[in-house]
């Protein structure tokens, strides 16, 4: 965890909005990540967490505002005239930024080290051998080395998501996004994935997660924002918790359903 945060943020979200049809799903957000912070974003479903998040990633486009990495525009060339970039280029941008997915999402017919050095050869330009090497390295750091041969159907769904977290971050993305990535386990699963997420914000790791593991949030983030109906409803610190819960009745009516007391 990152307690400084520099004068411009890594991620830089203005007054962004987003409809599907008639429904609008995103109201002018507005928010900012630090390079090594950790920002979770809880909320009930429906609030527009995974929307936002896709965004960023421009796997969803957004309809208005801007959303900058590093001082870049992510998936406009001119965000004004909504300019949309390249198919290349967006890949390029998407590397970096890194996604974990609820689901999953790997191919089924690749081995784990095959899963992990698909993006490494096609967009980073890696050299196969390179490739396996970057990809041998990650798998053994979130305790696969022994499964990098297998299929995904012969492996765990914790294991499954420890190879979209090596995946990720074997791209080495300026921010890693993370997408309920615990929300398809079974609960004995959770933690096993949890730890590798620890260990990543140790080693100071851009994140922004979308999770419903309170304890997990309030342990592993620099910083929480509460979204509800499409808005940032509040934010702050882990530590601010009880104060933000005294004066939002829909964090503390959210917190209750999972009996998560805001004392820290």
């Amino acid at each position: 965890m990152n307690n400084t945060q520099s004068a411009t943020p890594l991620l830089r979200i203005r007054n962004v909005a987003k409809a599907f049809g008639p429904v609008q799903v995103l109201h002018s957000i507005d928010m900012d990540v630090a390079k090594g912070e950790v920002v979770s974003v809880i909320g009930p479903s429906g609030s527009g967490k995974t929307t936002l998040l896709r965004c960023v990633n421009f796997l969803e486009s957004y309809d208005s505002g801007s959303i900058q990495i590093d001082g870049a525009e992510v998936g406009y060339r001119d965000a004004a005239n909504q300019q949309r970039r390249g198919e290349r280029d967006l890949a390029r941008m998407r590397a970096e930024t890194g996604m974990v997915f609820q689901s999953f999402n790997l191919f089924p017919h690749l081995t784990a080290a095959e899963n992990v050095m698909l993006g490494l050869q096609k967009v980073r330009g890696k050299s196969k051998k390179e490739a396996r090497e970057i990809a041998e390295h990650w798998l053994n750091r979130v305790g696969l080395g022994h499964r990098i041969n297998n299929l995904p159907s012969e492996l765990s769904g914790g294991q499954q998501q420890r190879v979209g977290i090596a995946r990720a971050v074997a791209m080495d993305p300026k921010i890693l996004l993370l997408d309920e990535i615990t929300s398809a386990l079974d609960p004995e699963l959770v933690n096993e994935v949890l730890d590798v997420v620890r260990q990543l914000a140790e080693e100071g790791m851009t994140m922004l997660m979308v999770t419903h593991e309170i304890a997990f949030a309030r342990d592993a983030s620099d910083r929480i924002i509460f979204m509800a109906d499409g808005k940032v409803s509040a934010q702050g610190e882990p530590k601010d918790l009880p104060a933000l819960v005294a004066e939002n009745e829909r964090l503390k009516a959210f917190l209750s359903r999972f009996h998560a007391t805001p004392a820290v």
